[in-house]
């Protein structure tokens, strides 16, 4: 992928100060992205001098420069959950009909698990649920139904790091009939031992193409330091458990100033994707422009580009 020559395209100091709860913001990062009456949008990921975190909309007619929004989303109905919130965080936005859902990561007094919100026309956010049993993070719906099952790509949380949190090295793919009862249905890929994605999980929402649907994932690679990265797979139309192809490489790394000095150095974390041209049946063309939008050091917001054709091709290499 190429990186956008002005990067980083959002900074903490672009975010305007909201008083009281964010003055002099320290991070932005890890943004989930939508197509919204002909304007791209990105729920941005806040954390203040507190190491609170807020989400907050920026909106952009060429998915470059931003106008970013003087109020952080409050949700309707987190009420509803009976146990402490300490960070909703990482979204990622899918259309499914008229309705664009929102999963997240929640940590909770009792693990990181999945919510799920809902929006309409992005000033009302609705909060659904908590819809995953277990400590789960990357939670990335599909956007449409598949067999009659919604379907989203999960990471459960099951390793533990020395001195760290639970991580995962395995990304699955999970079905529901309501969007909020969800049953792990198959395991789609593991981390490699060794390599660059040794701990992996489920970036941006699927992409459909003729040649399949198409995925980015993040890796980690455990050397001295974790060092997080990106890469690409393709999964079968009509049985997405099943993997058609998965690039040995990655198609962008930690190389720049930004991406590897910051808050947490050393990483790309891709959220949010844009393609700019689908055909009447719904799948992105080929020579399509994608935008990828990834946070970088858990600090500021980097944009990478390349086209549909360029990414399926590395999922063969």
């Amino acid at each position: 992928m190429r990186r956008y020559s002005n990067n980083p395209i959002i900074e903490p100091k672009n975010i305007p100060n909201i008083s009281p709860d964010i003055i002099d913001a320290t991070s932005v990062f890890n943004p989930g992205a939508i197509k919204f009456n002909d304007k791209i949008l990105l729920m941005l990921r806040v954390q203040n001098r507190a190491r609170e975190t807020y989400f907050i909309m920026a909106e952009s007619d060429d998915g470059i420069d931003f106008e970013i929004a003087d109020e952080y989303i409050k949700w309707e109905g987190l009420e509803k959950v009976n146990e402490k919130i300490y960070h909703l965080y990482d979204p990622r936005i899918t259309k499914i009909g008229n309705e664009y859902y929102i999963m997240f990561a929640m940590d909770i007094k009792s693990g990181c698990f999945l919510g799920l919100g809902k929006t309409d026309d992005f000033k009302k956010f609705e909060f659904l649920g908590i819809v995953s049993e277990e400590d789960n993070r990357n939670g990335v719906l599909f956007p449409e139904k598949v067999n009659g099952k919604y379907l989203r790509l999960d990471r459960p949380n099951k390793n533990q790091l020395v001195d760290g949190p639970l991580t995962g090295s395995e990304i699955w793919l999970s079905e529901s009939n309501d969007l909020l009862n969800w049953k792990p249905f198959k395991k789609i890929i593991s981390g490699r031992n060794h390599y660059w994605d040794e701990l992996i999980g489920a970036g941006p929402p699927p992409v459909k193409t003729a040649k399949g649907w198409l995925c980015i994932y993040h890796g980690i690679a455990l050397h001295y330091q974790p060092i997080y990265q990106a890469g690409v797979m393709l999964l079968n139309l009509k049985d997405p458990f099943k993997l058609i192809a998965r690039g040995r490489f990655n198609i962008l790394e930690p190389r720049e100033l930004y991406e590897t000095v910051g808050q947490v150095p050393n990483v790309v974390f891709p959220t949010g994707i844009i393609v700019d041209e689908f055909d009447d049946n719904g799948f992105a063309i080929l020579e399509s422009s994608v935008k990828l939008y990834y946070g970088a050091t858990d600090t500021v917001i980097g944009l990478a580009i390349s086209t549909i054709q360029e990414l399926i091709e590395k999922c063969y290499e």
